[in-house]
């Protein structure tokens, strides 16, 4: 299927009538993916262009099996809500792909849109939703059906875009991983300094398959380098034998170490378990990087008296709304306004971005970028961020990185001591089409 371009996007004005607009999510949540459903909810009741916003339940999957909340109907509180909202609880998310070769999904998500007046298609999430968006534009560009299709960016690993951060600066979602890393270091630190006549060594592992910019931002907790931090990413150019020995280097220095490690450092065979996209899914799998490596230096034995211990923070790191990045969340909320604001204009076959603005001052503007550039790009750790010796990064990732977590803590809703998050109503739209079974569901 060729890529779709947004040469073709339908005219300003094109669409004398409100038409109706789905929104979807797609991969794994974020803290702050609920603030950019709320902004291209909320704008979306002021542009005249656009009728009623539909959630697909439970992302590309709701469309295909036409389950679309109304998400217009929905009290203005609740919508409100969603800043204070994590993850994907509100209209669910999937990690059902669309593969060129499901030709009935495509036909039947261009069959749903008909029935239900859908001129609009923002699709939340990372590269692959940012593909999965720009074919679905372009089959419907070819059905002749008057779509406009806009890819909102989404994900913890910061890895969506190019590595010139030219497509995006950074994703919503990151900010506040990044947020919730720094305190857990500073927190770590403190066990580790009181525990270390017994548990010298401190190994936390921390989410990023491939890319670094996760347990990089454990750095953010110690900037000017006081703590005895090692960080290896995915990337860091070491072997399990060379960490055993800084290990042991730090120990005979400070008399203890705290380690983060990237759920993606290389240490053999882990008995990997994969999703749909073809990802690793290191939660799942049989064993753990972090676990290998407490594993490893106690084996080789410590150059200090005691042993290494083990944390490995789970699926905490994109839910734990205590630690998102009011700036984060912020962001989250313009990207989706922008992608409304697109869709309204008739931009089709584009991305809404953050671009960072040049100068000492932090400060981003909302802009747009093809689609097809973002779905076959993918961003990389800057080798010039990792330290020499491989298991720390630069100041220049810290200046990049700082100001996306914030100063504060964001203040949450509460009611007798929990926490209050939204709740939708379950209002849906009227079935039109018959029942349908997504093609890779069938058995």
């Amino acid at each position: 299927m060729r890529a779709f371009h947004p040469a073709a996007a339908i005219p300003v004005g094109a669409m004398a009538r409100a038409r109706n607009l789905v929104v979807a999510q797609s991969g794994g949540p974020t803290p702050v993916i609920n603030s950019s459903l709320r902004g291209i909810v909320e704008a979306s009741r002021d542009l005249g262009e656009i009728g009623t916003v539909y959630g697909a339940r439970h992302g590309i999957e709701g469309v295909l099996k036409e389950e679309l909340i109304d998400l217009s109907a929905q009290k203005p509180e609740e919508v409100a809500l969603l800043r204070y909202t994590p993850v994907a609880g509100s209209i669910g998310t999937c990690r059902y792909k669309l593969k060129p070769a499901q030709d009935e999904d495509f036909e039947r998500t261009i069959e749903v849109f008909k029935a239900h007046d859908i001129g609009y298609f923002l699709y939340i999430g990372g590269n692959d939703s940012m593909d999965t968006a720009n074919k679905v534009a372009e089959l419907a560009h070819q059905r002749g059906l008057d779509l406009v299709a806009v890819g909102v960016p989404k994900t913890i690993d910061n890895d969506v875009g190019d590595s010139e951060f030219k497509l995006i600066d950074h994703t919503p979602g990151y900010g506040s991983v990044a947020r919730y890393w720094t305190h857990t270091v500073q927190y770590a630190n403190q066990e580790n300094q009181g525990s270390c006549p017994a548990d010298p060594v401190l190994v936390l592992q921390a989410m990023g398959r491939k890319i670094g910019f996760i347990p990089a931002a454990a750095r953010l907790a110690d900037p000017d380098r006081e703590m005895p931090l090692q960080i290896y990413l995915a990337e860091s150019p070491c072997s399990l034998e060379q960490l055993a020995d800084q290990v042991n280097d730090q120990l005979r220095r400070s008399g203890r170490c705290l380690v983060v490690v990237s759920e993606g450092f290389d240490v053999g065979d882990l008995g990997a378990v994969r999703d749909a996209f073809g990802h690793t899914s290191f939660s799942a799998s049989q064993l753990t990087v972090a676990q290998i490596v407490v594993n490893h230096l106690n084996q080789v034995g410590l150059a200090a008296k005691g042993s290494a211990r083990g944390n490995v923070p789970g699926t905490d790191q994109r839910h734990s709304m205590a630690y998102a990045s009011a700036v984060d969340l912020d962001e989250a909320y313009r990207a989706g306004q922008q992608a409304a604001l697109l869709a309204a204009r008739g931009e089709s076959g584009y991305m809404a971005t953050i671009l960072r603005e040049p100068g000492p001052i932090y400060n981003v503007r909302y802009d747009k970028v093809p689609l097809p550039e973002v779905a076959m790009s993918e961003r990389t750790f800057p080798s010039q961020w990792i330290a020499p010796g491989g298991y720390d990064v630069t100041d220049d990732f810290v200046r990049y990185a700082r100001p996306l977590i914030g100063d504060d803590m964001v203040s949450l809703p509460m009611v007798d001591g929990r926490q209050r998050m939204t709740r939708f109503e379950p209002i849906y739209a009227d079935r039109k089409l018959a029942e349908y079974v997504p093609q890779a569901d069938r058995e």
